[in-house]
């Protein structure tokens, strides 16, 4: 994937107020030489994807079929049903600069940084001036995309994801550091914290600091550069994933977006980068898969509550795999597990980070002894021995805790099938 710019811009928020637009001056990289990746089309159809150069299924963000902040459940209609293997390209909306404590006015809200009007998504601002109800804090912030069906998919089966392409839209990305929230609540952002009572979604009571983060040609990547305020450099590397990526749940219930589940839905597991692979059980017939929460870079732990939060356009391929089929990673897949070119990478999800660890070993124990024909215990000791287990989030009321299998270590044997 190659993605032709000069720079990009990223602001990123310490609170939730009016940032002073001021603060930005020259420091702005020039964005001119950037495509604002607009929607392609107003309704999910088959057409061309310039981004990748091939044919998919497009999926827009129809404000008839989008959710915001509730997850996709049992009486969610599809926006589209394609067959098994086909390829997807979904338009993402980031909630950054469309939520109620940035005023629900994108082009306000980004304006104040000297963004353009040109470089301001027509998706985005729809959104956030529907008449969608979205009901913070009680929902999640996250603008779900609408669900795609696929073909013959029934409860028991697994929805293989491959990623395929991850481009970014606009020249821009949001890091907000909200009150009471992050691995340090009660010490982050620097800033008066909301009086007793008041509606915290919606109050402009705050203070804002913003800092650009200018993302560089590389080779055939890209690096993000962080100003900070002695005028230092701090560079790194950016990586594009979606962070909530599921299917919809076996409920008729609207259920918040923020903690992940069996289902998926807000992993935050920055390995699910193009050429990566995510393995979901299906819970309703057609399985509608859905995305949303696109980033452009982030930390294990995600220690501030979010990333670099930017629109995406993201392509994926989307293959059934039958019940009994021999390429799901284990005899009976029931909750999310993921692979890279490089590593296996069982997956755990608990309120309680310990429980959470303990789930993801669980499931490496079983994927070792279900691929590989280990022992539990040759497993178990292996894991210790060998495979680095991180911590994926700590933000969102469900915590998530990944390992990382080396595929390398298994070259020379045969896999047990």
């Amino acid at each position: 994937m190659r993605w032709s710019h000069t720079a990009v811009v990223a602001l990123t928020w310490l609170s939730l107020a009016s940032a002073h637009s001021t603060e930005l001056g020259a420091q702005r990289p020039a964005t001119t030489a950037f495509q604002v990746l607009q929607p392609l089309a107003d309704t999910a159809k088959r057409l061309f994807d310039p981004t990748i150069g091939r044919d998919v299924f497009y999926v827009p963000t129809m404000l008839s079929f989008v959710r915001w902040g509730k997850l996709p459940n049992a009486a969610t209609p599809a926006a589209l049903t394609v067959p098994s293997g086909s390829l997807v390209t979904f338009d993402l909306v980031s909630h950054e600069g469309v939520l109620e404590d940035q005023g629900r006015d994108p082009v306000r809200f980004f304006s104040q940084f000297g963004i353009p009007r040109e470089h301001i998504l027509t998706d985005a601002i729809r959104v956030a001036a529907s008449n969608i109800v979205h009901e913070a804090p009680r929902d999640g912030p996250h603008v779900i995309s609408p669900t795609v069906a696929i073909a013959g998919a029934e409860r028991g089966d697994v929805l293989k994801i491959d990623m395929v392409a991850m481009t970014p839209r606009v020249p821009y990305g949001v890091n907000s550091i909200r009150h009471g929230k992050g691995a340090l609540p009660d010490e982050f952002p620097k800033t008066p914290k909301p009086e007793a009572g008041a509606d915290a979604a919606h109050s402009d009571r705050f203070h804002s600091v913003s800092t650009l983060i200018a993302i560089r040609t590389a080779g055939h990547g890209w690096n993000a550069v962080l100003a900070t305020a002695r005028r230092r450099e701090i560079v790194f590397p950016v990586h594009p994933f979606v962070g909530t990526i599921g299917v919809a749940l076996d409920t008729n219930v609207d259920l918040s977006t923020v903690p992940p589940g069996v289902y998926g839905g807000n992993l935050d597991l920055k390995q699910l980068t193009v050429g990566s692979t995510l393995y979901l059980p299906v819970q309703v017939s057609g399985a509608r898969f859905f995305m949303s929460d696109s980033h452009f870079n982030a930390g294990n732990g995600e220690v501030d509550l979010t990333s670099i939060e930017g629109s995406l356009r993201a392509t994926v391929r989307l293959t059934l795999l039958k019940a009994g089929s021999p390429e799901i990673p284990m005899g009976r897949l029931t909750t999310p597990f993921a692979e890279t070119p490089e590593y296996w990478i069982p997956i755990g999800l608990d309120p309680d980070l310990n429980e959470a660890m303990r789930a993801a070993v669980r499931q490496g124990v079983e994927f070792l002894v279900s691929r590989f024909g280990m022992t539990p215990t040759e497993a178990y000791a292996y894991l210790s021995i060998r495979t680095d287990f991180a911590v994926t989030e700590v933000v969102d009321a469900t915590k998530g805790v990944h390992g990382l299998i080396a595929k390398a270590d298994f070259a020379r044997g045969t896999p047990k099938k």
